[in-house]
């Protein structure tokens, strides 16, 4: 009798839903931890929880457990929410996978380009140095520490700008007006279905026996400046600047290489933001 493979999905919102279900496609039982039980795909284990609390939530599954995917979300864009989200919930998840003596295979921790303070329109790649400038890419980098140590064999997928159905900010901006004047300011995106399958691709590979890295970015094959897409998306909208609305240009300028994920057999199914945005204007 074949063994169903067991995962948690810890923070099963947007990314980690997607990962979930990906996941059930491939025969695994998972279970989903959130505050929200409710919002979670079909056939996913609920485990409510906050990742607030230190105690163990009562429906922690106490079978052996083969992979955890930590991908929490900040509850705001302060400091002290992000210590919390990717710091301290997880030396909560470590205390909880101690005191039932589960070891699992992988932890997957949803990290963020943030870690990389490149500002010089540079190609960044897994062995790039990590020197973030800002508090948020800090603590992250901080967060991959804590699940490099936690004694479980740990990767950090490092995503880059999330797009996809429901993250319409941009689209939203260029729809008011605002454009970008700035050049050499680039950007890096991944379609959140793309940052879920590669999250996928790297468990199905490790569960296949495949050497798996520490450290994977993802990315689509493009990164593109932002007053290229924004001229893009406005060419798509059919609407012109606005004078005075001005984006301001994301922290650094780099190029995220994708080629560590393609090895592995990953592919990007939007390979821009072209092929991604254009699903996305087409669903609106």
């Amino acid at each position: 009798m074949h063994k169903q493979t067991r995962m948690v999905v810890v923070g099963c919102g947007d990314i980690g839903s997607r990962v979930a279900q990906l996941m059930q496609g491939h025969g695994w039982q998972v279970y989903g931890l959130r505050r929200n039980i409710q919002r979670l795909p079909a056939g996913i284990v609920p485990i409510a929880a906050d990742l607030n609390q230190a105690q163990c939530p009562s429906d922690w599954p106490q079978e052996p457990i083969d992979y955890v995917v930590y991908a929490m979300a900040a509850q705001g864009m302060s400091e002290a929410d992000y210590q919390r989200a990717y710091v301290q919930g997880q030396q909560h998840l470590y205390s909880w996978l101690q005191h039932y003596q589960q070891q699992p295979k992988r932890v997957i921790f949803v990290s963020s380009s943030a870690v990389y303070g490149q500002n010089d329109d540079s190609w960044v790649d897994e062995q790039s140095p990590t020197e973030p400038k800002r508090w948020s890419g800090q603590i992250m980098l901080a967060a991959e520490r804590c699940a490099m140590e936690s004694g479980h064999p740990a990767t950090a997928v490092r995503l880059t700008g999330i797009y996809g159905p429901g993250r319409n900010m941009l689209i939203e901006r260029v729809r008011q007006g605002y454009h970008a004047p700035h050049r050499h300011c680039f950007t890096n995106r991944i379609h959140a279905d793309d940052a879920a399958s590669l999250i996928a691709t790297i468990m199905l590979a490790d569960a296949q026996g495949q050497t798996i890295e520490s450290v994977y970015i993802g990315v689509d094959n493009e990164p593109a400046e932002q007053a290229e897409v924004v001229a893009w998306l406005q060419q798509q909208l059919k609407v012109s600047s606005v004078a005075g609305l001005v984006l301001q240009p994301r922290s650094g300028s780099k190029r995220c290489s994708n080629a560590r994920a393609r090895a592995l057999g990953w592919s990007a199914q939007y390979s821009s933001y072209r092929e991604g945005y254009a699903v996305q204007l087409a669903e609106l």
